[in-house]
């Protein structure tokens, strides 16, 4: 692995006694109305080495600092330089520092970056912010993880307007690029009376003057045929488009290719812009289009073939969503491409050739056969619902056209049922349209049996293409059904570094109990668990994220008749106006008991009922939705009571809390018993 190293000074300061612009901070001698939270570690000011820090010298898991109120209408750019110290080389629980916003009127804040790799020195963090209208705080929490010995220092903190790729290297830190390094050829910082070179330099471009900063790079010490050095930019992590440009100077005695490419976080190379002069004696402006719907790094690259090549400097690099060209048209929205088949089929098609097909079919609440993945209630599509003569069975489901040249994470929901061999029942084909070939990107080969399975898959062509789903069955004694909701699609891998982090307020149970606690912990208590549960003919088969990931429930043959079991949030912020509560329940068992979602204010003993189940509901993962209101502080709690028997297993799953009105209404908050249209099946 090559090394990567800042080209930049050891001071961590800034240049001069320019004042710092709102929620930035160099703690020289204070902490620039920064706070620390006194629930958790407390920061400790550094003012001789200029810096914050947190170690482990107190009892406590984390440390939260957090800015004063902060307002950006424009786009901003938060670079932080910090540290992290370990003496574990390894740890199921490191040592981690998290950035997170805390926008006004959101009850949770979220996470913009986080980082948990230990070093011998500073590193730098640059991260977008993107325009908005509400006023925020920046919300630092260090984790201290399992080592006893670790700490977090934060020696900077400086929000500027613009974007994160600008940069007139006139700071220090280089505004976070860096260099690959290389034995031979590296990208300099220039001018500021530094005379380092056996080439000519020129002054800088910002201020016309040798005092002025730049970068540069030489031939003098090149000593292989095309030696190559790369200047790279900070990682984009808000999606942007619209015109790269930048000033160059270049002299050349021999070849010298000088080539900007973007570069994904897989580690693929685009070129978007290539030098077509051999010599520029003055700064020359360059503009590209530009667009990173996903996060990317700018490549600066310069290959030499001798040692008397020449030299490039570079300087002044900014940004404008405005496109240097005149670009018309829409950009792709990923969100054509998905649909969870409520209403109809959105974009995708069958060719009619294709009989029985794909069918779309709704399965009414039952304890027999699991409803769709959406709501439990819902659509969704069904291969081979119809019997016919023929000795098998072919069905395909087309997606729409999707532009080439773009990285996609493709993420659909499946369920099999009476297949007695599943490899290749269900396959995923990407079709170039203009090569008219077809890829196999997926295939089933191993499944639980009537659940809901999550796959997700990442793909980039060159040309415009399509998702074709096929279900094929060869002989008609092996076909079963299969299947298929929620397809979406998104920009970007599925899963690198650029993967979606969790919404604010979600929580999926995959990796803990996140905002939950219980009153008390034992037998008659909430569970973490994973897969079916141990009591037959109650309980979910495996859960509603993904389908072989985690839930919470309650083991009834573990509790009596009537015994509860809370299951309570963190305290809240209350913010004004209304709030959407989503969650999927699982009330599935002759004996289940009865279900309750309660609002409890800060300051007040009453427990407000909002939502209540009882009795058997559905073999299937429902949705619950609940709208309500909290000005206070508040605690949301989910109460179970077992049922007559041991048949009362009862589960949650994918809680999500957002801010405004909840998109749909139930009709039902409140029910009692069976619906009657429970058990009844409708295709």
């Amino acid at each position: 692995m090559l090394r990567l190293y800042l080209l930049a000074a050891h001071a961590l300061r800034l240049a001069g006694a320019a004042l710092l612009s709102p929620g930035s901070c160099s703690f020289e001698d204070s902490a620039c109305g920064y706070q620390w939270d006194y629930a958790h570690l407390p920061w400790t000011l550094h003012g001789e080495g200029h810096y914050i820090s947190v170690d482990t010298s107190y009892e406590g898991e984390k440390a939260v600092l957090y800015s004063p109120d902060l307002f950006s209408e424009e786009w901003s750019c938060v670079r932080l330089i910090y540290q992290i110290a370990t003496t574990l080389e390894t740890s199921s629980d490191p040592t981690r520092l998290n950035l997170y916003l805390r926008q006004e009127g959101e009850s949770f804040d979220r996470l913009l970056w986080s980082a948990k790799e230990p070093s011998d020195s500073w590193l730098i963090a640059s991260l977008d912010l993107m325009n908005s209208t509400k006023k925020y705080k920046l919300v630092l929490e260090g984790e201290m993880g399992q080592d006893k010995s670790g700490s977090i220092a934060i020696f900077e903190i400086k929000i500027t307007p613009g974007y994160c790729m600008e940069c007139d290297f006139e700071e220090n830190h280089l505004c976070g690029f860096v260099n690959r390094w290389n034995p031979n050829v590296n990208w300099f910082v220039g001018g500021g009376n530094i005379h380092n070179s056996q080439s000519l330099l020129p002054k800088d471009h910002t201020l016309n003057s040798a005092l002025g900063h730049y970068m540069y790079v030489d031939s003098v010490y090149v000593k292989d045929f095309q030696e190559v050095a790369q200047l790279i930019s900070p990682k984009t992590t808000a999606p942007m488009s619209g015109c790269l440009s930048f000033y160059y100077q270049l002299k050349q005695e021999s070849s010298i290719i000088f080539t900007v490419y973007l570069r994904d976080v897989s580690g693929f190379y685009e070129e978007i812009w290539k030098t077509d002069t051999a010599l520029s004696t003055d700064w020359v402006m360059a503009e590209v289009d530009f667009n990173a719907p996903y996060p990317m790094e700018v490549v600066f690259e310069v290959a030499f073939n001798s040692a008397k090549g020449g030299y490039v400097a570079l300087d002044d690099i900014s940004f404008s969503p405005v496109y240097c060209s005149n670009q018309t048209g829409t950009p792709f929205d990923p969100a054509s491409a998905g649909c969870n088949f409520e209403e109809d089929l959105c974009n995708f098609y069958q060719d009619q050739k294709d009989d029985p097909g794909w069918s779309r079919v709704k399965v009414k609440r039952n304890v027999y056969r699991a409803g769709d993945h959406t709501t439990g209630f819902g659509y969704y599509l069904l291969a081979n619902t119809k019997y016919t003569s023929q000795p098998g069975y072919i069905g395909r489901l087309y997606g729409p056209t999707l532009p080439g040249n773009l990285q996609f994470c493709l993420s659909f929901y499946y369920a099999l049922y009476g297949f007695f061999k599943m490899s290749g029942t269900l396959a995923v084909y990407i079709f170039e349209e203009n090569h008219v070939v077809q890829e196999k990107i997926w295939s089933v080969l191993d499944s639980p049996k009537g659940v809901w399975t999550k796959a997700e898959i990442s793909f980039k062509k060159p040309m415009p293409c399509k998702v074709v789903f096929v279900s094929l069955c060869k002989s008609f004694w092996d076909c079963g059904l299969v299947a298929l909701d929620d397809v979406s699609l998104r920009l970007g891998t599925c899963q690198g570094a650029d993967s979606i982090l969790l919404s604010p307020g979600e929580c999926t149970f995959e990796k803990d109990e996140c905002l939950f606690t219980q009153k008390k912990r034992g037998r008659g208590s909430w569970h973490r668990r994973r897969g079916p549960t141990p009591t037959s003919y109650t309980g979910p088969r495996g859960d509603h994220t993904t389908g072989v990931g985690y839930y919470m429930y309650i083991e009834a043959s573990d509790m009596v008749y009537g015994q509860r079991a809370y299951l309570v949030s963190r305290l809240l912020r209350g913010i004004s106006g209304k709030q959407c509560l989503t969650f999927f329940y699982h009330m599935y068992g002759a004996g289940t008991g009865l279900l309750s979602v309660y609002l409890k204010k800060e300051g007040d003993d009453e427990e407000i009922p909002l939502w209540r189940r009882t009795g058997e509901q559905s073999i299937s993962w429902l949705r619950g939705l609940i709208e309500y209101e909290s000005d206070r502080n508040y605690q949301i709690i989910f109460e179970v009571i077992r049922g007559v028997s041991m048949r009362s297993d009862t589960a949650i799953d994918d809680v999500l809390f957002q801010a405004g009105p909840c998109l749909e209404v139930e009709e039902i908050q409140f029910s009692s018993g069976y619906l009657d249209s429970l058990n009844e099946i409708e295709y």
